[in-house]
């Protein structure tokens, strides 16, 4: 698993993915994408691998799409695989941190966007930038954006494409921590360590809960929550966690099934 231009580096449960195209602040081209999408494939079917850091060589996260490759054929089957990446990241069932230095523009933002958490040091700088390029959204931007600033913020970073620091992505609620940049990875280590900790089974539930909230009802939510929950009872999670409770020690959790 990993290429010259992803680097897949696993550390105990955490396994960090890095783009490694520094000369072109980690733009990816087409190998590169089908070079992530088997880092992701294989992050999610280690069992292994509780967590997941995606970020860039070399001082940034992502500049997009690396549009100085050369092109060949309708442009329809390229973005298919490119959507191939965005969806895999989306349906990943263990957290995925964001670690983000110097640019994350266009689909690198949404790249950054489609993990679980940002963290970003107070020099990051983000930009949807497709409308400056002639294009429009893409890697997920068009659900991601709406579902986490409302539309017409949305609307204001796609169709003027602007350039904003860390800090207003933070207030806009695109960034979880901003840490400074002698901070950022042994932050991001602590951080990736205690979800890798966390139970498996009923993160991966919460996870998966969260991301279909929009389309769900009231009533299809508790559904979901009820048969989550029947689900974590059949683990040796939740029982550890209420045992570990009444004894004033830490829970260790194994994500182990106790039913056949």
């Amino acid at each position: 698993m990993g290429s010259e231009t992803v680097l897949v580096r696993r550390e105990g449960p955490v396994l960090t993915v890095t783009l490694n195209r520094p000369d072109r602040k980690n733009a990816i081209d087409v190998p590169t994408w089908s070079a992530l999408r088997e880092a992701i494939r294989g992050a999610e079917l280690d069992e292994d691998v509780r967590a997941v850091v995606l970020t860039g060589a070399g001082g940034d996260f992502c500049a997009g799409a690396d549009l100085s490759a050369g092109r060949s054929g309708h442009p329809l089957p390229r973005m298919h695989r490119v959507n191939d990446v965005a969806t895999a990241l989306h349906e990943m069932s263990k957290p995925v941190i964001a670690k983000v230095r110097g640019v994350a523009v266009g689909a690198g933002w949404n790249l950054a966007l489609g993990c679980d958490l940002v963290v970003a040091a107070p020099e990051a700088r983000f930009s949807q930038i497709f409308a400056k390029r002639g294009l429009s959204l893409d890697f997920g931007g068009s659900w991601l954006l709406p579902r986490i600033v409302g539309l017409q913020q949305a609307k204001r970073l796609a169709l003027l494409g602007e350039v904003i620091g860390a800090a207003e992505a933070h207030d806009l609620g695109l960034v979880t921590w901003v840490k400074e940049d002698g901070e950022l990875d042994s932050f991001v280590d602590e951080l990736a360590g205690e979800l890798a900790a966390g139970p498996p089974v009923a993160i991966a539930q919460s996870k998966e809960m969260l991301n279909a909230a929009g389309q769900q009802t009231f009533r299809e939510a508790l559904e979901s929550e009820a048969r989550a929950q029947s689900v974590n009872f059949a683990t040796a999670d939740a029982p550890a966690a209420f045992r570990a409770f009444a004894n004033k020690t830490e829970p260790e959790f194994t994500g182990e099934w106790v039913v056949e």
